[in-house]
């Protein structure tokens, strides 16, 4: 079998994320968020992964088609029921851990008749007011009435006639999910209910008066739709109406989820999923008592400082720092930023001076996601007022933040903004800013040029590439993209840039191809690849066909990975890490030894055939000295690393690189390289290094 799965690759990767949350080295309010993420990244996965093969399943072309697909959710149900044991079991060594540190969480047999009493006050005071349920009857139509992947209660009310259903939505919302009970003295214990045994404890206080009831019991679930959508193809309405129209479809889409506390009793669990209308290609999944653990994420620390990650301060980077504006900065050598190692204030800042620097004429920018409320685009808005001609290419099928975007894009409209849309049929995936700025008789171009979004928000905890630069030919395919962008139906030639679909793939098989022919020929040869998926089966192919030439292959890849490495006559010469740690890895980089002139690239997109094909995409290369030693030195330092790298095997089992026995040695972990501590202390020093040289 030359590929693995992807869908089973990306458990694979969710599994990776809850080892973290299992590894008593890290700091337990971590392992508690660690939880969350894995919770969030499952709740994607049903929307998108599980939901496309169930579509394969609906709308298979033939017997044997259908049956594959048949056969890949089965296997699919298995690893997640698998998966979701394993976040038991370590959610309850979590809990035991954070007890130790006086953190309780506590379930409501633990508390007090004081304490119960207070929480009856508190509830009506402050939680009732939040709370609707809905009475189950004929008349409602479940699966459209209650939220997508929102925790519920399913209210068994009992009484002398019959018996009858409500849901309550636990009002998340609208109140902390964590409620910290107070203490009496020194007491140095926290302890902490969930919202959800608030509404547990205080159900006939919901009921009272209202309906009949001789015996009140409530479970949890929760609900995933499908996140497809397909826009109207209606010519008369406008992009962002039918945009609009399409994403009214994901409210009531098909559910392909249901999560429920294990406890449910079977014929409230048939009552459900007769109701939601769930088919044996659905996912029934039994957890624990509390759903939508997602909200881990954000558990507070009640605790000591030390419970957490140490504070890592982002860095200044002295190439912005010894000069009056960021133009003057970049004109003197290009400058290559990694966040959240460096500060992410030095891309506002430069966007914020480009909206009031007299000699600045014109900014484009491609924005796929931003904060919520970016400064971002308050400085673009702002450049409008100070007579700039600013376009903002925006993306309006950036998953999930659809709305955002949409909403983004009328507001930059009245604000005067010429907004974009990108081509029909492909996403604008690009990270890209290009500034036009007249000095003296001439115009010159400033260009960022990114592998992540700009999104102050995200730049905190994802890691990634920013190269500032006013290289002519670099600046200059810059701006051919964005007329691309506008132009499409035109033929568009770049130089130095790899821009997908127009030839980003080419340009990668023909660099593949270059190191076939140099370990031919008996020359080094060696790739090395930096991204979050590695799934498009041509170019997979192709590294088989280097490998087996003699040309070493190394790749760092978070997610998926569809390549099935150190596999005889295949990939031997192919291996495969993974680094799941504080900080989300997300940068894409390119690296070819390309005959002793080695060729860099920092890039947007993933080796997927989405992102090759049908996405508009950059690739750059980094040819500034400096800035090609800080891409290496991060590939390097991770590919080194011994405490949070796994081996991508063939079978992606996720064994630790490190022998597994020194992991079990607290005094000999310390000593283990870990790359993201490294590359801090790395940037840290250049900085000095920085400072010498000015």
């Amino acid at each position: 079998m030359k590929f693995y799965n992807k869908e089973l690759s990306w458990l694979s990767f969710n599994e990776r994320v809850l080892q973290e949350a299992a590894d008593e080295a890290v700091p337990v309010i971590e392992r508690m968020r660690f939880l969350g993420i894995f919770s969030s990244n499952m709740d994607e996965f049903f929307q998108v992964r599980v939901a496309d093969v169930r579509r394969r399943i609906f709308f298979s072309q033939s017997p044997q088609e259908r049956r594959e697909q048949e056969q890949l959710m089965a296997q699919l149900q298995i690893k997640v029921n698998e998966l979701q044991q394993k976040f038991d079991d370590i959610l309850a060594r979590v809990i035991v851990a954070l007890r130790e540190h006086h953190i309780h969480l506590l379930e409501p047999q633990q508390l007090t008749a004081d304490e119960k009493q207070r929480l009856k006050f508190f509830f009506i005071e402050k939680v009732r007011r939040h709370v609707v349920p809905i009475l189950v009857n004929d008349k409602i139509n479940l699966a459209n009435a209650i939220r997508e992947d929102e925790n519920y209660l399913c209210v068994e009310i009992l009484n002398d006639k019959c018996k009858c259903y409500a849901l309550i939505e636990v009002p998340a919302d609208d109140m902390d999910r964590f409620i910290k009970l107070p203490t009496h003295g020194r007491s140095r214990d926290h302890k902490v209910l969930f919202l959800d045994d608030i509404l547990q404890l205080n159900l006939d206080e919901l009921f009272r008066g209202i309906v009949p009831f001789k015996r009140l019991r409530a479970f949890s679930f929760k609900m995933t739709r499908d996140a497809e959508y397909r826009p109207s193809d209606d010519i008369e309405q406008s992009i962002l109406e039918r945009m609009e129209e399409g994403l009214k479809q994901r409210i009531k889409a098909d559910p392909v989820r249901l999560v429920y506390d294990k406890k449910m009793p079977d014929e409230m669990l048939v009552f459900l999923s007769e109701k939601l209308n769930l088919n044996r290609f659905d996912s029934l999944v039994a957890g624990g008592r509390y759903r939508n653990t997602r909200d881990f994420a954000k558990f507070p620390n009640y605790g000591k400082t030390s419970l957490e990650h140490p504070r890592q301060p982002a860095l200044l980077h002295p190439k912005f720092f010894h000069h009056d504006n960021v133009f003057d900065a970049v004109r003197k050598s290009d400058i290559l930023l990694y966040y959240p190692y460096h500060r992410f204030a030095h891309f506002t800042e430069f966007v914020r001076q480009a909206a009031y620097d007299p000699k600045v004429t014109r900014i484009a920018i491609c924005i796929y996601r931003v904060a919520p409320n970016s400064r971002i685009l308050h400085s673009l808005t702002d450049a409008v007022q100070n007579g700039k001609h600013v376009t903002v290419m925006v993306e309006l099928q950036a998953r999930f933040d659809e709305e955002a975007n949409i909403e983004w894009a009328k507001e930059l409209t009245e604000a005067g903004v010429h907004v974009s849309f990108g081509i029909h049929g492909l996403k604008v995936h690009s990270k890209l800013v290009l500034v036009h700025r007249q000095e003296g008789i001439s115009e010159r171009r400033y260009a960022v040029i990114g592998t992540g979004n700009f999104h102050e928000g995200t730049a905190q905890v994802y890691t990634d590439f920013s190269l500032f630069t006013c290289a002519n030919e670099l600046t200059a395919d810059v701006e051919r993209v964005f007329h691309y962008l506008d132009q499409p139906y035109r033929q568009h030639r770049f130089r130095e840039l790899l821009v997908a679909p127009v030839n980003l793939r080419q340009r990668l098989t023909d660099y593949i191809d270059y190191e076939i022919e140099q370990a031919q020929l008996g020359n080094p040869a060696e790739i090395f690849l930096k991204v979050n998926n590695l799934v498009d089966d041509s170019l997979i192919v192709q590294l088989y066909r280097a490998s087996r030439a003699g040309v070493k292959v190394r790749a760092i890849v978070r997610g998926m990975c569809a390549l099935r490495a150190g596999v005889k006559d295949l990939s031997e010469n192919i291996e495969v890490r993974s680094i799941v740690d504080r900080y989300l890895e997300h940068p894409r980089v390119y690296y070819f030894a390309h005959g002793g002139q080695a060729e860099v690239f920092i890039a947007s997109a993933d080796l997927m055939t989405r992102n090759l094909d049908f996405r508009v995409e950059v690739a750059a290369p980094v040819r500034d000295k400096d800035a090609r030693t800080d891409v290496m030195q991060v590939l390097e330092l991770q590919w080194r690393d011994r405490a949070k790298a796994r081996l991508i095997d063939a079978e992606q089992t996720n064994p630790y690189v490190c022998d597994l026995n020194h992991r079990q040695q607290s005094s000999r972990r310390r000593r283990l390289l870990r790359s993201q501590t490294a590359i801090y202390r790395y940037f840290k020093r250049r900085g000095k290094d920085y400072d010498n040289i000015d």
